[in-house]
């Protein structure tokens, strides 16, 4: 079934049907052509001994009769018979005639057509079926009659006869010829077709398993060049096909390995949609964004093919108006900015592209500014104020002694310095911020270095009923940083834990080191930070007290300067909290800050 499929049993069954097809109707007319010129030879030449027969007998006179029917009969060959007939009594057969092949007189001058001969009308021929004498079988045979006029003056006619098996047999015998010379046409045109097609369909072959190498991704698959004709031709433009179709490819490749690479690399997500908003391209960030809005969604599954709502509006207003969108959206927490564009295939539009961008980091730093604003003027707006009124209170003559105008100079000279200590804080951190940071790093044996900040603050922490701690790891530990930096931190850090803690309470600064560096942990038993605090706890002005009330409260910018100085350090600074249990700020100082 497959040879029958394939090119060559199709190519070779076409040359094989119209070749037997057109054998087949020669067949046919040769043998129509061959039965029918047998018949015509044989009746012309009938004829023509009959007429030759006719002319001998009329000259001879009715002494040589004899003689002219012996030279007559002499014309006749071996497959014919001849009957002269000069009147019903007299008529004389051929001598190679036997007499069951006789044809009887009595037939022949009772018969309509050849009565007529007698008549002297033209020669008559006509095949005749005849029973022979013996009434055996029945005979068709081919009668030639020709009229004379015989020496007595009287109507003679010659007859001549064959049977038609004579001409059969000779029909027959081309027949044989013919068909055998058709056979042996049709086996040679068979092998020719089968060799022919074969020949032709070799370098198609080649080119099939060629192309089939190509589409499993074989560029350099070449197909060999064995003729200059029109497959030799195929056969080029193929090879230069897959030529072109590799470069194509690699082209493309390379496109899409840029494209790829500039996606991956870019901070943006980048989401590509279809006509009907269908996701066709996303990059990692547009990945993770996706992520966190399913996440969102309180679902199990994630579906990649999931699309915010308000993403899918922009997308429609997109592609309906054919302007760019752009919106923003606010998922886990942080805000990403939407830009849908329209893509353009030709002038109709083909899809859109979304570009998202984090915007959490801008939107903080402004608020962090409107914040900066904000804390700074009601930071200096509180001591401001009351120098001014204080001052006021001097300046008209409100403080009638020199107690209570001393108290009120004290009041101002106290705001003063606050106002003092908040600008040199400001600018500490602005100079930390930027860069300008000094450091002095110097040889300090930590025990003693850590025992000497802490005494500071026992008398503070016994007024307050706190108890404070110092618990060492390692005794003999020695370390490098700036003194005065770390023990700005550490001050800094005490100092809140004794303000947050109640009377009661515990601080405990814990020492820890191993090979990467030190680790320093102040722990307090006070009342804890806020779990929506926690992440601002390093920014500037941050305050636990949310009234902002004087006291406690200090400016809010002493962790900020800590986790500036520490970072300076290449060390790092955290903080772990629970509201009522306590916190615990968590310093680290690598060996190394070279």
């Amino acid at each position: 079934m497959m040879f029958w499929r394939s090119v060559v049993g199709k190519l070779w069954f076409t040359v094989l049907f119209l070749v037997s097809f057109v054998l087949f109707i020669l067949t046919i007319m040769l043998l129509e052509f061959f039965d029918n010129y047998h018949i015509e030879q044989t009746r012309n030449g009938l004829e023509n001994t009959a007429i030759q027969m006719a002319r001998i007998l009329e000259n001879h006179d009715e002494i040589d009769q004899e003689l002219g029917l012996d030279i007559a009969m002499e014309l006749v060959d071996k497959n014919s018979s001849a009957l002269v007939i000069f009147d019903p009594k007299h008529y004389y057969y051929s001598p190679n005639t036997d007499q069951s092949e006789q044809i009887q007189v009595s037939f022949l001058m009772k018969d309509e057509n050849f009565s007529k001969v007698f008549q002297k009308e033209t020669v008559r021929k006509q095949i005749s079926s005849l029973e022979k004498i013996n009434d055996e079988t029945a005979s068709q045979v081919l009668v030639i009659g020709v009229p004379f006029i015989s020496q007595t003056g009287d109507n003679a006619a010659v007859f001549i006869y064959q049977p038609l098996k004579v001409m059969q047999e000779t029909t027959q015998t081309t027949t044989k010829f013919i068909l055998l010379a058709a056979g042996v046409a049709i086996i040679l045109t068979t092998i020719f077709a089968f060799f022919l097609s074969t020949r032709i369909t070799a370098p198609l072959r080649k080119m099939r398993e060629a192309a089939f190498e190509v589409a499993r991704g074989k560029f350099d698959t070449k197909v060999p060049i064995l003729s200059h004709d029109e497959i030799g031709e195929l056969a080029t433009a193929f090879n230069q096909m897959g030529r072109q179709l590799k470069f194509n490819m690699n082209a493309l490749s390379q496109e899409k390995e840029q494209l790829a690479s500039i996606l991956s690399s870019m901070a943006d997500g980048v989401i590509t949609f279809n006509r009907d908003g269908t996701i066709l391209i996303t990059n990692p960030p547009a990945e993770i964004f996706l992520q966190n809005w399913y996440f969102d969604q309180n679902e199990t599954n994630s579906n990649i093919e999931a699309v915010p709502s308000e993403v899918m509006e922009l997308f429609q207003l997109a592609v309906n108006t054919e302007k760019e969108q752009i919106g923003e959206v606010s998922v886990q927490g942080r805000s990403w900015v939407i830009i849908v564009s329209p893509l353009y295939n030709n002038k109709f539009i083909r899809g859109a592209v979304a570009v998202i961008r984090d915007m959490t980091e801008e939107r903080r730093l402004d608020k962090l500014r409107q914040d900066f604003i904000a804390n700074v003027s009601h930071e200096l707006r509180t001591p401001i104020s009351m120098m001014q009124g204080y001052s006021e209170a001097i300046v008209d003559d409100i403080a009638e002694s020199n107690e209570e105008k001393k108290e009120l100079a004290k009041v101002i000279y106290d705001e003063s310095l606050r106002m003092g200590r908040l600008v040199n804080e400001l600018l500490d951190l602005a100079r930390m911020e930027a860069g300008h940071i000094q450091l002095t790093v110097e040889k300090i044996e930590f025990k003693p270095y850590i025992h000497r900040i802490t005494r500071k603050f026992q008398g503070l922490a016994k007024d307050k009923d706190i108890t404070l701690t110092v618990e060492m790891k390692n005794d003999e530990e020695v370390f490098y940083f700036d003194p005065d930096r770390i023990e700005q931190v550490l001050t800094n850090l005490i100092d809140n834990a004794i303000r947050h803690t109640p009377s009661g309470g515990s601080v405990t600064v814990i020492e820890k080191s191993d090979e990467r560096g030190c680790f320093i942990e102040v722990c307090d038993t006070g009342s804890g930070i806020p779990d929506e605090d926690i992440p601002f706890v390093f920014e500037r002005f941050y305050k636990a007290d949310k009234a902002r009330t004087r006291g406690i409260s200090g400016t809010g910018l002493g962790l900020a300067i800590a986790k500036n100085i520490i970072n300076a350090h290449k060390g790092h600074i955290s903080v772990q909290s629970k509201q009522g249990y306590g916190t615990t700020f968590s310093v680290f100082l690598p060996r190394n800050i070279e």
